[in-house]
């Protein structure tokens, strides 16, 4: 993620801000131009050093239930931003643990659609497209116990249902560690099952199988029985020669969202790197122009996966290192096998398509 400024001062300000510490200017993110802009009392006009110098805008819907910090540029009629206007249905509000745990999940999937924005991949609401178009569902367990059993996170035609209780950090810890998940977080839960419905798009849609089975392997094997096997058995000996997680060895669906969602935290903490201007190897660089090599790295524009790669690789030792010193675990505890990176090479040239 990239650093911003406020419009209104020019001090610099994160994406998760909604208000700046310098001026005191609400501020609001700008999809449409990936950029955050201060905004004024009224929330209808753009600051730029005390003068408003655009009243066409509006705050999202979601914005004064402090859901979203971004804007609805395009005279949608629903109210809410390109992001919030893919929710199908979100939990009671007026349960106070349900609107905290709301509000961390929509931070996240604002992460998820930064990324999507980035890369232009193409977005259709379920109201466009009640079949198939891409959803979420954010839903809280039956505190009286008398439904149908726990919420489950997973895909379904484009609808992502996630269980609101993994907005707790304490939950989300303990299903973590049972589950064996290293990088169990709500931005990577995001990641995992909006690649699904990507899949759909991208392969299934186009009929791209054969491209995806020569990578991957083939899909029709069994899904529910792949699963079953995995939970009983667990992941096969030496799946981490050939696969990004013990998951993603259980099925090639699962495997190319493991995959899907690592390329995209590759590809965004390089982003975060290169904005705070941490660089580890100026070899990243070797296939731009001499003349270019003082721009900035931008990750979400690389031509090639392999420079991306090259810059992912020390720097993700240098933090594993830093860890280290601070008596932590490795922050990354993953291996880019020859396999994974040939997968990582297609996902590269199929989002890049």
């Amino acid at each position: 993620m990239r650093l911003f400024s406020c419009s209104n001062c020019a001090n610099v300000v994160h994406f998760e801000n909604d208000g700046c510490v310098t001026c005191g200017a609400r501020l609001a993110f700008r999809a449409a131009r990936l950029e955050m802009v201060a905004i004024d009392s009224a929330g209808t006009g753009i600051l730029d050093h005390g003068v408003t110098v655009d009243a066409s805008i509006r705050p999202c819907a979601n914005s004064a239930l402090g859901g979203c910090n971004w804007l609805v540029e395009d005279g949608d009629d629903s109210g809410f931003c390109v992001a919030c206007r893919h929710n199908v249905m979100i939990p009671d509000l007026s349960r106070p643990e349900n609107l905290h745990n709301w509000q961390r999940i929509e931070l996240a999937k604002r992460g998820l659609f930064y990324s999507l924005l980035r890369f232009r991949l193409p977005l259709v609401t379920r109201k466009a497209d009640p079949a198939r178009g891409l959803g979420f569902e954010f839903l809280a367990d039956d505190p009286s116990n008398t439904g149908e059993g726990p919420v489950l996170t997973g895909h379904a035609e484009g609808l992502i249902t996630l269980n609101i209780a993994e907005g707790s950090d304490a939950e989300r810890e303990a299903r973590r560690v049972a589950l064996g998940e290293p990088f169990r977080t709500l931005l990577g839960h995001f990641r995992h099952e909006v690649a699904h419905y990507y899949w759909n798009v991208l392969v299934r849609d186009r009929n791209q199988f054969d491209a995806f089975r020569a990578i991957f392997g083939d899909e029709r094997a069994d899904y529910s029985q792949a699963l079953k096997r995995h939970y009983f058995e667990g992941p096969p000996p030496g799946w981490d020669s050939s696969y990004i997680s013990a998951y993603a060895a259980s099925h090639p669906w699962e495997d190319f969202a493991e995959t899907f969602a690592h390329y995209f935290h590759i590809v965004d903490a390089l982003d975060t790197a290169d904005a705070f201007g941490l660089r580890t190897n100026p070899d990243v660089d070797a296939d731009v122009p001499a003349i270019e090599l003082k721009r900035t790295f931008d990750s979400y524009s690389m031509g090639s996966a392999e420079a991306l790669i090259r810059a992912w690789v020390p720097l993700t030792l240098a933090i594993n290192s830093i860890n280290r010193s601070m008596g932590q675990p490795d922050l990354y505890p993953f291996v880019l096998s020859e396999p994974v990176v040939a997968k990582l090479h297609y996902i590269h040239g199929l989002i890049r398509g």
